[in-house]
């Protein structure tokens, strides 16, 4: 091989790394601060027009709005992150604030975030469980589904797989009727 193949060789080797690095960047997951944007959106949403105008007004608005979210909820999580609670150790509520007194989408405003602290973006709402398919999940995911609903006692004498699903089947129509109903609709149908 000459030297003028080995350039060609090489010139396409760059040009195929560079074309993989920058589709990988293009995809993006669509669930990239997810909880930022609609929490911001929420904020966006409910506050009056003429707040926008006095950042001040707008911070004590926004502490405010964040007070209403349960503790351990990831909209509280959020606000955490960015100082929007009385225990939060950060204060970047600023580069919130600013950005929305000037009507930046919330979409920019997390991107910038995402900058200063990347958890802000790695804040995702859980994916509610497909119950129909109870007996295709992992133990893993049948015990957090009894902790999400504070049934993390219920089965204590649970030993094997079965038993978490039974269990899970048993407390549904309490936690989730709507998933219930469904579920008892297409087995009727059977």
């Amino acid at each position: 091989m000459n030297v003028k193949d080995f350039f060609k060789m090489a010139l396409l080797g760059v040009f195929l790394i560079v074309l993989v690095v920058v589709s990988v960047d293009a995809k993006k997951d669509e669930r990239d601060c997810e909880v930022c944007i609609s929490t911001i959106a929420k904020f966006k949403k409910q506050t009056p027009e003429d707040l926008f105008s006095d950042q001040e007004e707008l911070e004590t608005k926004f502490r405010e709005f964040c007070e209403k979210f349960p503790s351990g909820g990831k909209e509280n999580r959020f606000c955490y992150f960015v100082g929007g609670t009385k225990d939060a150790a950060t204060g970047i509520l600023n580069h919130v604030i600013k950005p929305l007194s000037y009507h930046l989408p919330p979409e920019k405003i997390c991107e910038k975030l995402k900058v200063m602290d990347s958890q802000i973006c790695q804040l995702r709402f859980d994916v509610k469980p497909d119950f129909s398919k109870l007996n295709k999940m992992k133990v893993g995911e049948l015990k957090k589904i009894l902790s999400n609903w504070g049934e993390d006692m219920a089965c204590k004498g649970c030993v094997e797989k079965p038993d978490f699903v039974k269990k899970v089947q048993e407390l549904l129509p309490k936690h989730e009727p709507e998933e219930w109903r469904k579920i008892q609709a297409v087995e009727g149908e059977l």
